[in-house]
C-alpha cells in the first residue's frame, strides 16, 4: 500500500508546481507557495489521522477511511484536467498578441481545484499516520528477535516509498508531461484504489491495535492537575506517588514507565493526599489524581518536542528541491541518450541512490554497528538523525555552485532572458539531489523508529504522526523564509526569470542556517533521555507475576 499511494502522492509533489504554473497560470511565487502550503497540509493533519487511529479506530479501519478519501480527491483533479472548462486557457498556448488575455484561474476554477487538492492531503495524512504503526504491530517489541526485525521493517518501509517514488517520479510525471495531466491524475486514481484492495486483501492476518483512552485527553490532566497543585511542593519519595499495578489498569500488559527528574513540577500531578482517599470528592479521579506513567507519558511528549523543531529545517530545504530546483532544471538541456528527460523526473535520482543504500544499510551497516554498540538499530537513533542533518547542510552548499555555475552558463551565452534550454545538463542538479537523499535515508528513518519507540502504547499512531510534522513545519516555513527573503534582500527572489534571481544565494542563506541548526540540535539531543519501561504482567489465577525495568533504547 505504501508504494502505490507513495508513487501517487511523490508525482505530484513534484510536478505539481509546473501543472499551477503552466495550466491554472499563478506566477512562479505563488506556484512555489501553493504547492509547499499544499505538501504542508499534507503533513500536519497526520496528527489528526493519529488520533483517530489510537482513539477510535483501529489502524486498519482508518488506514482504510482516509485512503477512501484520498481516492475521491484524486477523481476530483482527474476531471478537471480533462475538461477544458473548468481550466483556464493556458498562457503558453496563446500568442503573443493575446497575452493580455491570460488571467490565471477564477474562483470556482480555484474551488474545484483546492477542493481536489486538500481533500488528497487530508486522505494521505491519515495513511501516513498510521501504515508504519500497523506495519510496526506486527512485531512484539517485549520479544527480542521481532524487536531486531521491527527495526529492520522501518528501513524497508523506506524502501517500499522509496520503490513506490522511483516510479511516480519518472513513469507517472512522464505520463503528465506527454500524454496529459487528466492521465497523470487517472494514474493517480488507480493507483491508490489498488493501494486500497492489496491492504483490505490482509484484513484477516494483521495484529489490530484496540482503540484506547484518548491520549491527548491523558496528558492534557497532567497538566491540569499539576496546576491545580501548583501549592505543594514537589514530591521527593516515590512512594508519594500514585501508580496503578493491578487490574485497574483494564488491560492485559501494564507498560510502566519509571520516573525522572526532568520536568519535576509535573510530578505534583500524581502526588497523593489524604484527599484522595476521600469518597466525597465531585472530581473524577483521573482529574484530580494522575499516575506516574501518565506524567512521564507528558515528560515523553516535551522532552520529544525540541528535537522534532531541531529537523524542521531540514525539510524547510527539501522543499526547495522540490519547487525552486524544478524550476532550473526547466532551463537546463534535458536530454538523455537522444530522450528528454522531464524536469520533474530528477529526484529519482536520490530516490536511485537512497534505494541502493537502504539494503546495503539494513543488512551490512546495522549488523557490524549491531556488533560494536549492543543496539538492536545498530546507532541511537538520535544518532541517526544527526547524520542526516549534516548530509541535509552539504546539500544546500552543493545547491548553490551548482546554480552558479549554471547562472554563467546563460550569461556566457547570452541566453539570460531567453526561454530556451541553456547548454548545461540537467543532471548538474544530481549533486544537490543525490547528498539530499542520503540526508533523507538517515533523519526520515531516524525520526520514524525514535517516535515509534519512545511513545506510550497509547500514542504510536499519534507519536508517528509527529514525526510527519516536522515535514509540514518545514513547507509552512519554506513559505515564510521566501518571503521574508524576498522583502529583506531586496528581490532575490522576486522576478519569474531565475537567470536574473538570486536562487544561489538564498541556497548558501539555507545552508548556513542549517550549520546553526545543527548546533541546536546537538543541544537537544544531548539533553534528551530515553524512557526506561518496566512491563509488568497482571497477576494469574494463581498469583504468580513478575516485572522487568528495561531501556526503551
Amino acid at each position: 500500500m505504501e508504494g502505490l499511494e507513495n508513487m501517487a502522492f511523490v508525482s505530484n509533489a513534484v510536478s505539481l508546481v509546473t501543472y499551477f504554473y503552466g495550466y491554472m497560470n499563478y506566477s512562479l511565487t505563488k506556484s512555489a507557495t501553493t504547492l509547499t502550503n499544499f505538501m504542508g497540509t499534507s503533513y500536519i493533519l497526520a496528527l489528526f489521522g493519529g488520533l483517530i487511529s489510537d482513539t477510535y479506530l483501529s489502524r486498519f479501519k482508518t488506514c482504510l477511511l482516509f485512503a477512501s478519501i484520498e481516492l475521491v480527491g484524486y477523481a476530483i483533479l482527474t476531471v478537471q484536467a480533462h475538461f477544458d472548462v473548468l481550466r483556464p486557457i493556458p498562457c503558453k498556448s496563446m500568442a503573443t498578441s493575446d497575452m493580455n488575455q491570460c488571467k490565471a484561474a477564477d474562483s470556482d476554477q480555484a474551488a474545484i481545484l483546492f477542493s481536489g487538492l486538500y481533500l488528497i492531503a487530508l486522505g494521505t495524512s491519515g495513511v501516513k499516520a498510521t501504515l508504519p504503526s500497523l506495519g510496526a504491530d506486527q512485531f512484539d517489541e517485549k520479544n527480542p528477535k521481532e524487536a531486531t526485525f521491527l527495526s529492520s521493517f522501518f528501513n524497508w518501509f523506506l524502501f517500499s516509498l522509496t520503490v513506490g517514488a522511483m516510479i511516480g517520479v519518472t513513469f507517472v510525471v512522464w505520463i503528465s508531461q506527454n500524454r496529459g495531466w487528466d492521465w497523470g491524475f487517472g494514474v493517480c486514481t488507480m493507483a491508490v484504489f489498488s493501494a486500497i484492495m492489496f491492504l483490505f486483501m490482509g484484513k484477516s492476518i494483521y495484529r489490530n491495535n484496540v482503540p484506547r483512552e484518548s491520549s491527548i485527553l491523558r496528558i492534557l490532566q497532567v497538566f491540569v492537575v499539576a496546576i491545580r497543585n501548583r501549592k505543594l511542593p514537589v514530591p521527593d519519595m516515590k512512594e508519594t506517588l500514585h501508580e496503578l499495578y493491578d487490574k485497574e489498569a483494564g488491560i492485559n500488559d501494564i507498560e510502566i514507565l519509571q520516573r525522572t527528574d526532568q520536568f519535576r513540577f509535573l510530578d505534583r500531578a500524581a502526588k497523593m493526599t489524604t484527599t484522595h482517599f476521600s469518597s466525597t470528592s465531585n472530581l473524577p479521579r483521573s482529574w484530580s489524581l494522575c499516575t506516574v506513567t501518565q506524567v512521564e507519558e507528558a515528560k515523553i511528549l516535551l522532552r520529544m518536542l525540541p528535537i522534532i523543531l531541531s529537523t524542521v529545517f531540514m525539510n524547510t530545504c527539501m522543499a526547495q528541491l522540490q519547487t525552486f530546483s524544478i524550476q532550473q532544471s526547466i532551463t537546463m538541456d534535458t536530454s538523455l541518450l537522444g530522450f528528454q528527460v522531464p524536469g520533474p523526473s530528477l529526484p529519482v535520482i536520490p530516490l536511485v541512490f537512497m534505494s541502493l543504500l537502504v539494503p546495503m544499510y539494513d543488512r551490512i551497516f546495522v549488523p557490524l554497528a549491531r556488533k560494536l554498540t549492543g543496539i538492536p538499530t545498530g546507532i541511537r537513533h538520535l544518532q541517526r538523525i544527526g547524520v542526516g542533518l549534516v548530509l541535509s547542510a552539504i546539500s544546500m552548499g552543493v545547491a548553490g555552485i551548482i546554480e552558479t555555475r549554471r547562472k554563467s552558463v546563460a550569461m556566457e551565452h547570452n541566453m539570460v532572458d531567453s526561454t530556451d534550454p541553456l547548454p548545461i545538463s540537467v543532471f548538474w542538479l544530481s549533486f544537490q539531489y543525490a547528498i539530499f537523499g542520503g540526508a533523507d535515508l538517515f533523519t526520515f528513518v531516524g525520526l520514524l523508529e525514535f517516535f515509534y519507540a519512545e511513545s506510550p502504547v497509547g500514542m504510536k499512531s499519534l507519536s508517528t504522526a509527529i514525526s510527519w510534522c516536522s515535514i509540514a513545519f518545514g513547507y509552512f516555513l519554506s513559505s515564510l523564509v521566501v518571503g521574508f527573503v524576498n522583502n529583506v534582500s531586496g528581490g532575490w527572489l522576486a522576478n519569474n526569470n531565475l537567470n536574473r534571481d538570486h536562487l544561489n544565494y538564498f541556497y548558501w542563506v539555507l545552508s548556513g542556517l542549517s550549520v546553526v541548526n545543527f548546533g541546536v540540535y546537538l543541544v537537544c539531543a544531548s539533553w534528551y533521555r530515553y524512557k526506561e519501561v518496566e512491563v509488568k504482567p497482571l497477576m494469574d489465577s494463581n498469583g504468580d507475576g513478575s516485572s522487568e525495568v528495561k531501556p526503551c533504547n
